[in-house]
């Protein structure tokens, strides 16, 4: 029994003894890194036990996992968890199996994991293992996409803003490298915070340059303990930087076009390239404005291949990397095909406006490397269609877009216009407002385009603004370039076959290699959400189509899947079995900010000053809210949209981001009104989201509207407290005083009205005290009546024995006989010949007699009225004595038993005439 016990304590301090080892093994701070990954925030996970370095197995590997390996690493919030050895596969142990974090871990050994030991010696293998991918330590916020915004590092639980003091282009060249964004091209100090709680960074980086990322870089304590100097710095990056001109001489301001693309120099191809691309790269340089563009005069030997990627300048652009680019579907360019410009060499050079009377004869196209002999001011868009070779077409024409006729529009219209814009051929001429009715003048009209024109305004045509055309008919043009994105499923939004609109046909995009970022460019250009997944299992689909594009790679500074390079366009790209079947992890952005369908008015909003009817200028597209930008903007802006808000007038149009920057996309830019517009859509306008500005110049308006009524606190903010603008301004203190006036006014009448109606009553309690006079006359009148009936001579007792009283009974009485009642039966005694007078209230100004038409004959009205002369009645002797062989109507009246009243008038001395019914 005693050796059986000691054997039990045995066991059981041995497992005891294994619990606290496992738990002292378990619990070890463990040192951590991410490997082979593009930075130091995204790889394969890795740990360090017994001084080697091992992997994570994983089995039951999540968000929430590498959630917890971003925050003990510092590096940000987690993007994605990825599985299956993405990074590669390790070497050496397998430390860790079945992970469970809850998310809230500050260190990946206080997460639920079996014991530390080398897992691959049990058959575990280096192809299942766990990755993480950060945001990082920095990011870059507020621009458009991850490559262009203020700056932010991750401060514990949160993103904090770092301040634009002593802030160096060394610095930010470090933030682009890190961040995966090529180049820095611009840093912008005195930037407003996105923010307004008061948090700053409280350190400043002096990189050098050569340091991989940010949080390798010396840092400094803020002079004065505090870093909130001026502002919040704003940093672009970009994949194309510097541009240079190469030759065989010595000239900086001619020969052939090279960028600096990703590391390297790459000279880029001369299809597309137009002279507006040219002037961009001259004023780049300092050189002036271009002259010519000649091909492949200064081709340059050992240069990289040639760069096929196409930039869309307007010409008025600082940079050509602001220029829209497109590089999806984009075909090989031919050796030796590049482009080159000569430019004028004088900085402040620049070519005379084009004279509007001179034209070019249809057909006779100038070459695009003919000298420039004038700058034409005339611009030329496509609006309301979805893209930049698609829509209305519109001119500027003297500083106002306008629009073009669709009377004798055809194809060879629209290919000049196509071919203009760098768009490709035209696949379909439309009329009739297709896109929308446009606003302002109708520039031409009956244009007659041989399809060789360099500009459209170069067709034959009625003349500048000579038309016999309404709105209705505008033009509108398809080019075989316009592309447009979709997913294709019978019951989804936001997953479904991934589609693109190309040469005037829809077509299906084929997967190999599309990889997470470019998923994510996908889902987010299409409104659903910001990852995405393909997927392999859906059947496949059996109707025939095209097979557009294939082998896409976005980089980390496209913002759209234009912008990706990828194989040229084919008809028959992949096999079937690659279309791309893509899953977004979001929903499809509303076309209405609240429950479609909406109004434009819904579609608008200020927001920033305090009110709903003064503010920065935020308009809804493309499922979000976006700003306008600033250029252009006029009190004639402010006016559509105060009164497309219904609040009013326009007082002002602020721009410079008055009521503080905005942030997303700016929709908006060189918005053109004449304020007579219904609505800010019916104004002049680049295309959606075509725009050269940044959030510091957002527009806003400040309207005459009196709401005040303030949208309410989310929950979990802070409320802020905004002053509301113009309160005290002149046309505020004109309110108030036409107000305090109004009152004043409607205090006076309110008087007047109480003292006419006191007045009233004054005068109605006079009239009573008359009455009672008047009825006590009536007594001392009835006692004289009595007398003189009974005096003799007066009425003889043969011709009637009583006096009737006529009344409204009587009369409706008179019409038919009855037997006359007993004297004994009758409840008043008439017999002794006094008249009844009965109270009755008394009109202000009654007639002489309320007697109708039915209650008197017509023939005896006259005779039966009473006059009378001071306080003496007297009768009409027709009515006392009728006659012998008359039967007087009244005597019958009377026999009935229907005692009638006479209608009585009293004079009483001193008083005024009173008629008694």
């Amino acid at each position: 029994m005693a050796v059986k016990m000691a054997l039990n304590g045995y066991l059981f301090l041995q497992g005891l003894c294994f619990v606290l080892l496992s738990i002292v093994v378990g619990g070890q701070a463990l040192e951590l890194r991410l490997l082979d990954g593009g930075h130091r925030c995204e790889g394969r996970v890795e740990v360090k036990h017994r001084r080697r370095w091992g992997t994570v197995n994983h089995y039951r590997w999540g968000l929430q996992d590498a959630a917890v390996v971003c925050r003990q690493l510092g590096c940000g919030d987690v993007f994605q968890a990825p599985i299956a050895s993405y990074f590669g596969p390790g070497v050496g142990p397998i430390w860790l199996f079945n992970v469970s974090c809850e998310g809230t871990e500050s260190a990946l050994h206080d997460c639920s994991h079996n014991p530390i030991r080398d897992y691959s010696r049990v058959g575990l293998l280096h192809s299942r293992e766990a990755g993480a991918v950060c945001s990082g330590f920095v990011r870059l916020v507020g621009g458009h996409g991850p490559c262009s915004g203020q700056v932010e590092v991750h401060s514990e639980e949160d993103w904090t803003p770092v301040s634009d003091g002593n802030f160096t282009f060394l610095t930010a060249q470090v933030i682009c490298a890190e961040l995966g964004c090529g180049k820095a091209v611009s840093v912008l100090g005195h930037m407003p915070f996105r923010e307004s709680d008061g948090r700053v960074w409280e350190e400043e980086f002096g990189c050098t340059g050569e340091e991989s990322e940010l949080w390798s870089c010396p840092r400094v304590p803020c002079p004065g303990g505090t870093c909130r100097h001026s502002g919040a710095v704003q940093v672009v990056c970009s994949a194309y930087t510097e541009v240079r001109l190469m030759n065989n001489s010595t000239s900086q301001c001619e020969g052939q076009v090279q960028m600096h693309i990703s590391g390297g120099w790459r000279a880029l191809c001369a299809s597309h390239w137009t002279m507006a691309n040219a002037h961009v790269v001259c004023r780049q340089l300092g050189c002036g404005v271009a002259t010519s563009t000649p091909r492949g005069t200064y081709f340059v030997e050992g240069s990289d291949p040639i760069w096929k990627a196409r930039f869309h300048c307007s010409g008025a652009e600082s940079f050509l990397w602001n220029c829209p680019m497109t590089a999806l579907g984009a075909p090989d360019c031919a050796l030796g095909n590049t482009a080159s410009v000569i430019c004028s060499g004088n900085q402040t050079q620049v070519l005379p406006q084009c004279n509007d009377s001179v034209s070019e004869p249809g057909g006779s196209a100038a070459s695009e490397g003919s000298p420039a002999s004038c700058s034409d001011s005339r611009r030329l868009r496509l609006a309301d269609g979805g893209g930049r070779c698609a829509g209305r077409v519109e001119i500027l024409h003297q500083g106002s877009w306008g629009t073009i006729c669709d009377d004798g529009w055809d194809l060879a219209d629209a290919h000049v216009v196509c071919r203009q814009l760098g768009c490709g051929q035209a696949v379909d001429a439309s009329a009739l407002a297709r896109f929308g009715a446009g606003s302002g003048p109708i520039w031409l009209d009956e244009l007659n385009c041989t399809g060789k024109e360099p500009h459209v305004w170069r067709c034959p045509s009625r003349g500048w603004g000579r038309h016999d055309c309404r709105h209705k008919e505008d033009a509108g043009v398809v080019c075989s370039e316009f592309l447009a994105l979709r997913m294709v499923s019978e019951d989804q939004e936001c997953a479904g076959w991934l589609e693109v609109f190309y040469n005037g046909t829809w077509g299906s995009v084929c997967h190999s290699p599309m990889d997470d970022f470019t998923l994510s460019i996908v889902c987010s250009q299409l409104g659903c959400g910001d990852r995405g997944q393909l997927d392999t299992s859906v059947a496949l689909r059996e109707d025939s189509r095209p097979r557009w594009v294939d082998f896409i790679q976005c980089r980390r500074t496209d913002t759209s899947l234009w912008e990706c390079p990828s194989d040229p366009w084919t008809y028959n790209s992949c096999s079937p079995k690659e279309e791309a079947y893509v899953s977004c992890a979001g929903r499809r952005n509303q076309s209405c900010p609240s429950a479609a369908p909406c109004t434009d008015k819904e579609k608008l909003r200020l927001r920033g000053g305090g009110s709903q009817c003064s503010g920065r200028v935020e308009v809804w597209h493309s499922g979000s809210w976006g700003t306008v930008c600033d250029d252009s903007w006029s009190l004639a802006e402010a006016q559509v949209v105060c009164q497309q808000l219904g609040c009013g007038h326009a007082l002002e149009a602020l721009g410079s981001a008055a009521f503080g920057p905005g942030n997303g996309s700016i929709w908006l830019d060189e918005v053109q009104c004449r304020g007579s517009e219904p609505s800010l859509w019916a104004c002049a306008a680049e295309s959606w989201g075509q725009n050269d500005c940044k959030h510091e110049e957002d527009a806003g308006v400040r309207c005459s509207g009196e709401r005040t009524t303030l949208p309410p606190a989310t929950a979990g903010t802070r409320p802020r407290s905004n002053p509301i603008p113009g309160i005290f301004s002149l046309p505020g203190i004109l309110c108030l005083i036409l107000g305090a006036l109004l009152f004043l006014v409607l205090v006076i009448l309110v008087t007047q009205l109480l003292s006419w109606r006191a007045e009233r009553r004054a005068l109605s309690r006079v009239k009573g005290a008359v009455h009672e006079a008047v009825y006590e006359e009536i007594d001392y009148l009835a006692t004289t009546k009595e007398d003189l009936l009974r005096s003799s001579g007066f009425l003889s007792d043969d011709s009637v024995s009583q006096l009737p009283y006529y009344t409204e009974e009587g009369a409706e009485d008179s019409d038919h006989k009855s037997t006359p009642e007993p004297p004994d039966q009758r409840t008043e005694a008439p017999g002794e010949g006094y008249d009844d007078a009965e109270e009755v209230p008394l009109p202000e100004a009654p007639p002489a007699s309320r007697m109708s038409e039915g209650e008197v004959p017509p023939e005896e009205e006259t005779g039966m009225r009473a006059s009378q002369t001071d306080s003496s009645l007297n009768f009409p002797r027709e009515a006392a004595d009728p006659g012998k062989g008359e039967e007087s109507p009244w005597l019958d009246q009377w026999e009935k038993g229907d005692p009638g009243y006479d209608d009585v008038e009293l004079s009483v001395p001193g008083t005024p005439s009173v008629a008694v019914p």
